[in-house]
């Protein structure tokens, strides 16, 4: 009885602490302090910015406004400022940050006469809270931001709001950018149009920053765009990178001017107009720029992206020396390295990993051709291929497990495909054919965890085959065969009684594509041809797929 009195007594003075600094939150921005009065009261109190925070705002707005009911418009005015500073502050957990500015948003919306300018700015700020949240599902939040968007603009007309009706459709056109929800070539669209809409208010002599900020949105929503001739986008972008950079000087605005370089050198790495070899040095020469800026101390997130498209642009490098040019790669994915640690960015450390393993591969493609005797050298580079591809998958398998939303599985489907067929090629490489295959099962036993998942409300782990379970299953008459295709070859693994692991690899990838595509067409065009056309097309996949050589006696 006396521990569960002691224990009430506790959470009672807990609660009361929160709402004290509530109270004394909400005091300071009566004083219209901004900034300088409540972030140090903030930064003192940090670890109060939590989930608890939150439950207790919605206590103490409702206790001050049924006690104030003439105040109550101010106190939600007070609400907002403090969710607007609570969103902005740069210390503590980000994602409670968010979730907090939610809560005092919704408190201030269920106190303010729908239809009213002050209910279309909580609904815009609202909206902006949701498309930058944390928690839950990325694509219900980008949902939701849209949905607040529009329903800010039926107040925020262009006639009578035409600042905040250009401010809300730039806000709408971000989100409808990073929309996962609907046909990405569609959301795209309406992307540029909303970003469209708002330039004739954000012009450049009324709001030259403004302005420009469009202009470099513009440039990126043309260079991931979908419809329309890809090298025609591209150069499109540009002119607006290039417009933006007339107000983001380096001067007046350096982080802006070093963002929209780096954002260039994407576009001219990307670039089809114009000589590759070319594209490539102003790349380089942009993202050089960039870094002036992007220092590893000042600025150390977007260093580390500056340096790892650098190095994307160095393996691309037409110029130079070849094995110049894939050992700055390697150095700068290693700089890279350093910032995007599995603890603190595991998605970018898996990535980095990733694209090293591969610039390693090309470092191997190189001492094939040009130093083949070098076998020190050789054995060097596959051992740091291995070691690179091996914690890059030990970090997409812990990274997979934390990944609750189908949407970022899929997106990084494709990059994990890749990062296996690495693993595989350098096991082949290292005649390490057992561990080849077994590499080849664990991806595609992924890749099926991932199908029975989305049919499933409880996710499944397939725990990848063994090669002595695989002998398991075999007997005198019985042989194995396991296609694994890759970008560049078709690997076969034969594994025959008792444990005969044989490994065929030959490059007729291009051969196998054009078949499928040649097939699929045939199938939608006429049913009766594609009929008569099936033992031929039959044969043809045997024969690329050299299923006569391959098979044993």
């Amino acid at each position: 009885m006396e521990e569960n009195r002691a224990r009430l007594q506790s959470e009672g003075e807990y609660s009361q602490e929160y709402a004290n600094f509530i109270r004394e939150l909400l005091k300071v921005e009566e004083s219209y302090s901004g900034l300088q009065g409540i972030y140090p009261i903030l930064k003192q109190r940090q670890h109060l910015l939590n989930a608890r925070f939150a439950e207790t705002l919605q206590q103490v707005a409702q206790t001050l406004m049924s006690q104030n009911p003439e105040a109550i418009e101010f106190i939600a005015a007070l609400i907002e400022n403090l969710s607007i500073h609570i969103s902005d502050f740069p210390l503590g957990s980000r994602a409670n940050n968010i979730e907090i500015a939610i809560t005092g948003y919704q408190i201030v919306l269920n106190n303010r006469q729908p239809g009213s300018e002050k209910f279309a700015q909580t609904q815009n700020n609202l909206a902006n809270a949701y498309y930058f949240r944390i928690n839950g599902s990325r694509a219900q939040n980008l949902e939701r931001a849209i949905f607040y968007y529009q329903e800010a603009l039926k107040v925020r007309t262009r006639d009578a709001f035409p600042q905040d009706w250009a401010t809300t459709q730039h806000n709408l056109a971000a989100a409808y950018y990073s929309r996962i929800t609907g046909e990405k070539a569609e959301n795209i669209e309406w992307a540029i149009a909303f970003f469209k809409a708002a330039l004739p208010i954000r012009t450049r002599n009324d709001f030259p920053k403004l302005w420009a900020e469009t202009q470099n949105n513009l440039g990126e929503a043309y260079r991931h765009r979908i419809r329309g001739e890809k090298a025609d986008n591209i150069e499109q972008a540009i002119t607006f990178y290039n417009a933006a950079l007339e107000v983001y000087t380096s001067d007046d605005f350096p982080k802006l001017w070093a963002e929209t370089q780096n954002n260039l050198g994407e576009a001219y790495r990307e670039r089809i107009s114009g000589e590759k070899a070319d594209n490539i040095e102003q790349a380089i020469t942009f993202y050089n720029a960039a870094l002036e800026v992007f220092t590893r101390d000042a600025f150390p997130e977007y260093w580390a992206t500056t340096q790892n498209n650098l190095a994307i642009a160095y393996c691309q490098r037409i110029r130079k020396k070849k094995a110049d040019n894939i050992e700055q790669a390697i150095a700068a994915y290693n700089l890279v390295l350093q910032i995007s640690t599995r603890e603190h960015f595991p998605l970018e450390n898996v990535e980095t990993l990733n694209n090293l393993g591969w610039a390693y591969l090309a470092k191997l493609d190189h001492i094939n051709q040009e130093k083949l005797e070098d076998k020190n050298q050789k054995a060097a580079t596959l051992q740091s291929a291995c070691d690179t591809f091996k914690k890059a998958i030990t970090g997409a398998t812990e990274l997979r497990k934390l990944e609750s939303q189908n949407e970022v599985k899929q997106k990084h489907d494709l990059q994990w495909d890749r990062l296996y067929k690495g693993m595989v090629q350098v096991c082949l490489d290292r005649a390490s054919n057992q561990e080849a295959l077994e590499y080849a099962e664990a991806n595609k036993a992924r890749n099926l965890a991932e199908l029975i998942a989305q049919k499933q409300e409880i996710p499944k782990t397939l725990t990848p085959i063994t090669f002595s379970q695989i002998t398991q299953l075999l007997t005198p008459n019985t042989a194995l065969i396991e296609w694994y295709i890759t970008d560049e070859e078709i690997i076969t693994f034969v594994v025959t009684y008792p444990d005969v692991l044989t490994v065929h690899r030959h490059r007729q990838w291009h051969e196998l594509i054009y078949l499928v595509t040649e097939y699929r067409a045939s199938y939608k065009t006429s049913k009766t041809e594609w009929q008569k056309q099936l033992a031929t097309y039959l044969q043809r996949l045997a024969d690329i797929l050299q299923i006569t050589t391959i098979l044993p006696p």
